[in-house]
């Protein structure tokens, strides 16, 4: 069996400090994580998979795929079914898996189109898939969720744009959901979490790469938990050219006073409106640098999710998910 790597240290951009396993123990410990993780989506893991979601510790990946490999080394809840990784008793989540990701590879080619079509608007600064799609795990009914970074000073216009797509695509028979829109000013994310990490890392960039890498840098605190996930976990289309002048020209019309006016107006009546929309648990946000349109708890319940598979597996999380 390959040796484990010795430990060493670095600091991340925030100044967290991440660790590499010193021992066999601790690298199994953190694919016991990664693999309970994935569990809460019932989504096995391949073996690349398990080593850029191992959590809370860096690992080379011969060093992942040796324990992986040795049915000795493993910990006892991880077992290997045609071809994933995942925990013993779950293995009817590889043909669930195989199912979602069946619907995915049929989504994928619209949620492209609708995505550059987006992109395309005044005032968008990036697009990027989120959610099951970027995991090639779509469910029965599954939407096209988008995070998109807007210019500052105009995201609830631009959103109102992009609503119009929203539209088309619904007469077209899709749900695009662009559920969390920022501002170029507000990169930085506060929710300093295990699932907020997973859907940083794991969001497919379609266009505005430059302002994905700036993302992922002033988020350097996600390698705190998952220190492998670097990079966009793949790339769909090459990068849309960005025809600065043709951009300015088409923006040019609402950089005036009258733009600022149509601006407050339309984020003062959506806050409202989409305030009152949210109810008890829910992890909406709105201000004048972004619209978190997350209104069901979500990453609240797969945390909690997480830390239940993780007592009953009785391998514990030093930060439970959370950010220290």
């Amino acid at each position: 069996m390959a040796a484990i790597p010795s430990a060493r240290r670095w600091t991340t951009l925030d100044g967290d400090t991440v660790t590499a396993p010193t021992d066999r123990a601790a690298l199994g410990r953190a694919v016991v994580r990664a693999l309970a993780y994935g569990d809460v989506f019932d989504y096995p893991l391949t073996a690349a998979e398990v080593h850029r979601y191992l959590v809370g510790v860096a690992a080379s990946p011969a060093a992942v795929q040796a324990l992986l490999s040795d049915p000795a080394a493993r910990p006892a809840p991880i077992t290997f079914h045609d071809g994933y990784y995942l925990l013993r008793g779950r293995e009817a989540t590889v043909a669930t898996r195989r199912q979602r990701a069946a619907r995915a590879a049929r989504l994928w080619p619209r949620a492209v189109r609708y995505g550059r079509a987006i992109a395309r608007l005044p005032f968008v600064r990036m697009v990027a898939v989120t959610g099951e799609l970027a995991i090639d795990s779509v469910d029965q009914g599954g939407d096209l969720d988008y995070l998109i970074v807007t210019a500052p000073g105009r995201l609830w216009l631009c959103r109102a744009l992009v609503i119009g797509i929203v539209r088309l695509a619904r007469a077209c028979g899709d749900v695009v959901c662009p559920n969390y829109l920022l501002s170029e000013r507000a990169l930085a994310l506060t929710d300093r979490n295990l699932y907020t990490a997973h859907e940083l890392t794991q969001m497919v960039p379609l266009s505005g790469l430059a302002v994905y890498e700036r993302m992922r840098r002033l988020n350097g605190w996600t390698a705190r938990f998952l220190p492998n996930a670097a990079g966009p976990p793949s790339l769909m289309t090459p990068d849309l050219a960005d025809d600065g002048g043709l951009r300015a020209l088409t923006e040019l019309p609402l950089r005036t006073p009258v733009g600022e006016r149509l601006e407050r107006w339309e984020r003062e009546r959506k806050i409202r409106r989409l305030s009152q929309a949210s109810g008890p648990g829910a992890e909406a946000e709105f201000t004048a640098d972004w619209c978190k349109g997350h209104i069901d708890g979500h990453g609240r319940r797969t945390l909690a999710a997480y830390a239940a598979r993780l007592r009953a597996l009785g391998v514990f999380d030093p930060d439970g998910g959370w950010m220290s």
